[in-house]
């Protein structure tokens, strides 16, 4: 049995409370991950295209407010 399965199953076991705090915890764990790759990814240039598409839409005026 891997680590994710036993894992799994002690999750399935856990009182409401506990797994919601676990979701809980699980996802700001993923956020923190998230803005570690967006972070990285900008500094190294990887969303420059981005700047360049909205500047490029704003010089042709076709720029939408959200």
């Amino acid at each position: 049995m891997s680590k994710v399965d036993k894992l799994k199953a002690e999750i399935e076991r856990l009182p409401r409370e506990e797994f919601t705090e676990l979701v809980r915890w699980l996802s700001e764990k993923d956020w923190e991950r998230w803005d570690k790759e967006i972070q990285a990814d900008s500094e190294a240039g990887k969303l420059d295209f981005l700047v360049r598409e909205a500047l490029d839409e704003k010089a042709k005026g076709t720029l939408t407010d959200l």
